[in-house]
């Protein structure tokens, strides 16, 4: 032994475990004996499992918070492109063009290429707006902002009172900055021209900065094209936009 109590060669002496029976333990220093392995081995375990558990927590933390912050609404959140019961051809050429949609999200950004829904109300809509919305934050890690169009107008309009901290200026770039915004109710409040204006500039913002939109309406294309206005359209085709029917029947009837 040297004048630090350290053992040139390791001592080792015959040890037992009341788990795991006999070992042989070691002299780390002094009076100080390594424990059982077995034990040591399932400490590190347990501690390896206890940080992926915290890990995995987290991230699901992390996720649920960015879910939330895209205002995607809660029944929604489960909604994903595969659980998406496509029955139809019609429901099948939707669905083809939403996974691809989903899966070329960079081609898009780049295009800016944005889309229409179109259809009566329990038609899948939202189901596969969200859906796509979904896909792009967990996969490509990109912002999405779900909104409807009264909900955006009204935080516009929020910005006017004295103790909103937000400018309209604000407000307007909310709905500008996510890579992808999705517009529910489009149409639905057949609002004032200022209403009309305020999606005018959102939407014309976001095409030229190449941001791609997808619009869900319960109107017919003729009608929408009313409310929306013919430049609106005509941009959404300059990009290669596309107009998605969903003609069926609504899936809550009966329900």
């Amino acid at each position: 032994m040297n004048n630090l109590g350290i053992h040139a060669e390791p001592k080792v002496r015959q040890a037992t475990c009341d788990k795991h029976g006999d070992f042989e333990s070691k002299c780390i220093i002094g009076e100080i004996w390594s424990r059982c392995p077995a034990c040591s081995k399932e400490q590190v375990e347990r501690e390896q499992a206890a940080a992926e558990e915290k890990a995995r927590i987290d991230r699901l933390l992390a996720w649920q918070r960015r879910i939330g912050a895209s205002g995607i609404p809660e029944r929604f959140h489960d909604r994903s492109l595969e659980n998406y019961d496509a029955q139809t051809a019609e429901q099948k050429r939707v669905l083809t063009f939403c996974q691809r949609y989903a899966a070329d999200f960079d081609v898009v950004m780049r295009t800016g290429q944005s889309a229409i829904f179109l259809g009566r109300p329990g038609t899948g809509k939202t189901h596969l707006a969200a859906a796509i919305g979904l896909h792009v934050m967990r996969e490509q890690n990109r912002t999405v902002l779900f909104t409807t169009v009264q909900r955006a107008i009204r935080r516009v309009k929020d910005s006017w009172n004295r103790d909103n901290n937000e400018t309209e200026s604000q407000a307007i770039s909310t709905l500008v900055s996510p890579d992808l915004l999705i517009l529910d109710e489009v149409g639905v409040q057949f609002g004032s021209d200022f209403e009309r204006n305020v999606l005018f500039d959102v939407l014309n913002e976001r095409y030229e900065k190449r941001r791609p939109y997808i619009l869900l309406s319960n109107l017919n294309m003729e009608t929408l094209t009313g409310f929306l206005g013919e430049r609106v359209i005509d941009r959404i085709r300059e990009d290669s936009g596309k107009l998605i029917p969903f003609g069926w029947e609504s899936h809550r009837r009966g329900q």
